[in-house]
């Protein structure tokens, strides 16, 4: 008898564990074994080191899913974590050695990504170091365009900050999507990674890709795209 994988989700910059809940609530009715990590958004070896510290303790195999930044870490954490069976990238980066999410997207080949030094800002914090925030005038159009203005206000509220220090951080040797079989979901409208940008990623990690028409909260407007891309990964596993 097959062992269900444990499903486990791991948010990006801006954002945290809650933008999952209606897949989670879905796949948790469904009966698969669910789990949310909160990404401390503090560097990528650290936040890497910190979710493979958690995959360590969950007996069977599991599918890791990462949405925008936390695609960049699970592509680190799952390296070494010999459970993982494989990976799913949300409207997310998938970084190759010695890249990072600053530079990985040439925004000339890459266009159309508004995240940057106009629509964020810095708040510095120890000599070298700063948390980037979106501002208050951009959250909405960079991050969830498609999310009503109720909500999308809270998620402004909310959001998480991310380091300098995991914005500049750059990938080690060996990927994880190089070894894991990979699903990938391309969020078409988005305005902080480029979509053409995504699926270059998603292209070069061998990933199984599918399409939603969403801005970067996909996993808040179009939850359904985000569940019936990793059941697929699931299904592959099971």
């Amino acid at each position: 008898m097959s062992t269900r994988p444990t499903l486990v989700f791991v948010h990006g910059a801006f954002a945290d564990s809650s933008g999952w809940s209606s897949t989670l609530a879905d796949l948790d009715g469904r009966g698969f074994p669910v789990l949310a990590v909160p990404n401390q958004l503090r560097g990528l070896t650290a936040d890497a080191d910190q979710v493979r510290s958690v995959l360590a303790t969950i007996e069977g195999p599991v599918v890791l899913v990462g949405h925008s930044y936390g695609g960049a870490v699970i592509g680190e954490a799952a390296r070494g974590a010999d459970n993982v069976r494989a990976l799913v990238f949300v409207a997310a980066y998938a970084l190759d050695e010695g890249e990072s999410i600053a530079t990985v997207l040439d925004p000339e080949t890459y266009p159309g990504g508004l995240l940057g030094p106009d629509t964020t800002v810095v708040r510095p914090f120890g000599e070298q170091d700063g948390d980037l925030y979106i501002t208050e005038d951009d959250f909405a159009t960079v991050f969830a365009a498609d999310v009503g203005a109720a909500r999308s206000r809270l998620m402004y509220l909310t959001q998480r900050p991310l380091s300098l220090s995991a914005f500049g951080g750059t990938a080690a040797a060996d990927p994880a999507w190089r070894s894991l079989p990979c699903w990938a979901l391309v969020a078409e409208e988005d305005n902080a990674i480029p979509p053409a940008g995504q699926r270059w990623m998603a292209e070069r990690a061998g990933a199984t890709i599918s399409s939603t028409t969403s801005s970067h909260a996909v996993m808040v407007s179009r939850p359904e795209a985000v569940t019936a891309t990793v059941l697929a990964a699931a299904e592959s596993v099971g």
